[in-house]
């Protein structure tokens, strides 16, 4: 009783410090002194999220008129745009940054012929593609698509699984393991100014068909430019796969023979002169992957594997006549690790459709390869 004595006073002085500080709280919004400037809300279109890209990262392949590849220029030398705005370049890495590379490799049943010359090709990817810094994984594909080995830089795991591929059923989903690859990619690391970050290839090995894919190839390709993955491609004969077809065992074709079914280039009408172009070496691949990517519903039914690698800035083998898959990788290898990694931030983020990139030297002797561009699409409504 004599503790509640002592402590009474104090608790009615709390009790009246805490009702008039409820007292003064203001009721309402609080009214602006006369001296300060009110805050206005931000306009409309600047309250919007905007969507667009944040770095563009691409590598560029410089050859001389021989052929062999050019390694002693300077960023200052290069000029790029996008859709016609010249571009200021915020990473430049002769030599490239470290690789993280995807390798699909075609299992099904269609190889079986070729798949001990894919097992003996594990130390290449290794030594030539990954090279001492770089990371790999490992994903097969026919009817199914599978993640055989996960990212690592154990030059081991990656040659143990590929010594250990098995085959499966004849189907052929490239597209969806494609998509699957692009994915993988997007999460690792992209250099941001100074800081080196990593390029991101795709390395396909394939027949040149897709059967039973959900995905079609300009939505691989749109994805692959907007995560800057880089495709390469080797190949494998259709020798064996021309065997199986006249069996029956693969779809037949959509049209008859000589007849194309390629779409035209944009702006260009399916006159036989056109379809014909489109099936020789004279085939326009950078309007057909341009128009892949803006038109991703339709269809590409002929040469995919060098409308990837012609979209992405990557390059084709083919192991048909003189090359093997051995000498295809080791080609592959060389060229990574020999070129250049070029980045920019887009002047224009937010601007939609397709983004056409040019790069240009002075040098009129000198051959430059990159991607073409990419499309931003807008978001959903």
């Amino acid at each position: 009783m004599e503790t509640i004595k002592k402590f009474a006073p104090l608790c009615l002085t709390l009790l009246a410090g805490a009702v008039g500080m409820r007292a003064q709280a203001p009721v309402g919004p609080i009214a602006p002194r006369p001296d300060q400037p009110v805050q206005q809300a931000p306009p409309e279109d600047q309250a919007k999220v905007k969507v667009g890209v944040t770095l563009v990262n691409m590598p560029v392949t410089v050859r001389n008129r021989s052929g062999a590849m050019v390694h002693n220029l300077e960023a200052k030398d290069f000029r790029i745009t996008d859709n016609g705005a010249e571009q200021k370049i915020s990473h430049f890495e002769v030599g490239g940054d470290p690789v993280s590379v995807v390798i699909l490799i075609e299992t099904s049943s269609r190889i079986d012929s070729l798949l001990p010359a894919i097992r003996k090709s594990g130390i290449l990817f290794t030594q030539t593609v990954m090279g001492k810094y770089g990371e790999g994984a490992v994903v097969g594909f026919n009817d199914a698509v599978d993640k055989l080995q996960d990212f690592t830089s154990s030059s081991d795991s990656i040659e143990n699984t590929v010594a250990q591929l098995q085959t499966g059923t004849s189907g052929l989903r490239l597209y969806d393991a494609m998509a699957v690859g692009v994915e993988m990619l997007s999460d690792r690391p992209q250099p941001k100014g100074d800081k080196p970050g990593r390029r991101r290839v795709l390395l396909v090995m394939s027949e040149a068909m897709d059967t039973g894919s959900e995905t079609k190839l300009g939505e691989v390709l749109r994805k692959a430019q907007l995560a800057n993955v880089t495709i390469y491609t080797v190949g494998l004969s259709t020798t064996r796969a021309e065997f199986h077809q006249q069996r029956g065992n693969t779809p037949s074709p959509i049209a008859p023979p000589g007849i194309s079914t390629l779409p035209t280039p944009p702006g260009t009408a399916p006159t036989p002169a056109v379809q014909a172009a489109s099936q020789g070496g004279g085939a326009d691949l950078l309007g057909i992957a341009k128009w892949a990517v803006q038109h991703i519903d339709g269809e590409v039914k002929d040469r995919p594997l060098e409308v990837a690698t012609v979209g992405t800035g990557g390059a084709y083998y083919s192991t048909f006549k003189d090359r093997s898959i051995e000498k295809a990788i080791d080609e592959i290898g060389g060229e990574l690790h020999a070129q250049y990694t070029v980045s920019y931030i887009p002047n224009d983020t937010d601007q939609f459709g397709y983004h056409e990139i040019k790069v240009e030297l002075d040098r009129r002797d000198l051959k430059v390869r990159a991607r073409p561009g990419y499309y931003v699409a807008p978001p959903p409504d």
